[in-house]
Parts: structure tokens; sequence; C-alpha cells
């Protein structure tokens, strides 16, 4: 059985509003809106999505009580990697054995329930990703310019992923860029996710990390890859503007 869990942390700052991020309308609708119809219209799991916020927690809550959604607190700031740590005792209730986790990220509302669905079914791998291939970084392509890099050898495997922060100038031409969104073999997560380390710029635990981790211990990284429109994320009041045109 399959989890979902949905990491919606975040102020609006950079958004320019007083809301959350995940809850600044497009066309009308809060964004983490979009992300929630679609996990709910895939039908992974009967038991409540899991959404993992900061102090915002009541106010997304209050906001979005039409949908079936326990809601964790993120005590601390510390990146995505402690924000699912956050979500373990959520994760692991309730009646069934739970196999796999699905992560997705509150702020890209244009993942569709099928590819929700296809990532949940992703074979028995520790772990799975989902690049997104760019042609260039031009046009509303920019909007991906300052996300993380996939390090893939030269037999195509996915041997790492690194952040634009931490990325060297080769790294950032890379254009196989890292939307979020993973799937996990439960098991092998919560036994391993307590090796992450905030050795970035960034001070940060990054879920992205596991990556590396499960390449170094010779696990195969699973990868379905995402078109862009899918994959693209809303920070900033020009990608929002961006994002407005795309909506269907």
């Amino acid at each position: 059985m399959t989890r979902i869990v949905i990491l919606a942390a975040g102020r609006g700052t950079r958004m320019k509003s007083e809301l959350p991020k995940v809850l600044v309308p497009l066309k009308g609708r809060a964004m983490l809106e979009y992300l929630m119809e679609e996990v709910r219209a895939a039908q992974i799991d009967p038991r409540p999505i899991i959404v993992v916020s900061d102090d915002n927690r009541d106010i997304i809550k209050a906001a979005l009580t039409e949908y079936d959604a326990e809601y964790v607190a993120q005590t601390e700031p510390l990146g995505t990697g402690q924000a699912v740590a956050c979500a373990r005792a959520a994760i692991e209730s309730g009646d069934g054995k739970i196999d796999n986790i699905v992560v997705l990220y509150g702020d890209h509302p244009f993942l569709k329930r099928e590819s929700i669905k296809k990532f949940a079914a992703a074979d028995s791998t520790v772990l799975t990703v989902m690049p997104t291939r760019l042609p260039n970084f031009a046009g509303w392509y920019q909007n991906f310019y300052h996300w993380g890099r996939f390090i893939i050898g030269t037999d195509g495997a996915v041997q790492g992923i690194v952040e634009f922060k931490d990325a060297d100038e080769e790294q950032k031409k890379i254009t196989a860029v890292n939307p979020g969104f993973m799937r996990f073999n439960k098991d092998w997560l919560f036994k391993n996710i307590d090796s992450l380390t905030n050795e970035n710029k960034s001070k940060e635990y990054y879920l992205t990390d596991m990556v590396k981790l499960a390449f170094a211990a010779g696990e195969k990284i699973g990868t379905i890859n995402i078109e862009p429109y899918e994959a693209m994320g809303i920070n900033s009041q020009e990608e929002l503007k961006i994002a407005e045109g795309l909506v269907l």
C-alpha cells in the first residue's frame, strides 16, 4: 500500500502575498487545491492525504476543508528531509501495511492524476525519481533554471541530485532538472533518512540527498520522466503569471 505525502511549508514572501504560498490563488483556486484534487482522483490510498506544513498548518487546513487530509507540523524549517521525517508517525498510523511513500509538493499545481498513478505503481526499487528534461532554459523554461540538476552517469543511471545553490557552472548547464517528486520504499527510507546531513549552503536536510545515499549503497534508482508542463512549480509573481497562461 502507498501513502501520499504533500510538502506544503513556505510563506508567501516571494509571492508578495500574506497567504501561505500553497494558498496563493491560481486562476481563482489555491495552488494546493489543484494538486489535492488530482491526488484524490488518482485513488491511490483511501486514507487521508498527509500534508506537512509549518505554523501555517491551521490556515491551510481551514482553507481546504473539502479534502480528507491529515495535517502534520514541521516545527522547524530544516529542509525537505526533516519535513518527511516529521510525517513518519502519520505515515505509519492506521490499518494496513505501508510499503511505499510518494512525496509531492504543494506548489506544483499541474501534476495530473495519471502521472501520480504511474508514479505510485513504479517498480520495486527503493527509490524512484521523476525528472523533467528540457531543450534549454529559454522562454518559459527559464522557470526551471534554479532547480536542482540530476547527475547521470555514462551508463544512464541516476547518481545524485545537486541543488542549484550547490551546483558548479558545468552542473548548471544540465537540462535534466528535478521537480522534487520522489517515491520511496518506506522501510528503506526510514532506515536511512537519519543519515542525511546539512552540509550544504542552505544548512538544510535535503530529501534529494537520499538519491546519493541510494547510489552509494548500490541501489538501483528508478526514473519516470515527466513533461515540463506537469513539473512546473510556482515560487514568484513572475512564475505565477506564466502559470496562469498555462492553466487548461
